[in-house]
């Protein structure tokens, strides 16, 4: 047995001034029409949200602002916290609550770097370039 499945996105608007001729504005595009299709049964998650943010460009959304609603559907208060965690894992990103041990960290690894670049009678060594 096959299976064969589509995806569309379809974007049809018109545009009628409020004033002067439709041959004078040239700013705008009287009518648009966009049919972005691709083949359901292939895609995979990723390749939804790649489809999606190609539809969402094509009706003037801004780069930024498609980011920024693809990273709400992951942290906000209905995802659970490990599951923000397994994302946040999988793109070495840090929360929020977790910054305070993370600083912590970087004050250990650099007080043990201090010492370490000590040398006799606590003063710094200066390396020359050679190991």
């Amino acid at each position: 047995m096959t299976y064969e499945a589509e995806v569309q996105f379809k974007f049809d608007a018109t545009y009628t001034p409020t004033y002067g001729s439709v041959n004078i504005d040239d700013d705008y595009i009287p009518e648009e029409h966009y049919l972005i299709t691709a083949p359901a049964g292939d895609l995979n998650a990723k390749q939804y949200f790649k489809l999606f943010e190609k539809f969402m460009l094509c009706v003037g959304m801004s780069p930024s602002a498609i980011h920024t609603g693809a990273m709400s559907l992951v942290f906000n208060d209905m995802v659970l916290e490990e599951e923000q965690r397994k994302v946040c894992d999988e793109y070495e990103l840090t929360m929020d609550e977790d910054l305070r041990k993370k600083y912590e960290e970087f004050k250990e690894v650099d007080e043990a770097w201090a010492k370490l670049k000590k040398g006799p009678m606590g003063t710094v060594e200066e390396n020359d370039g050679n190991v």
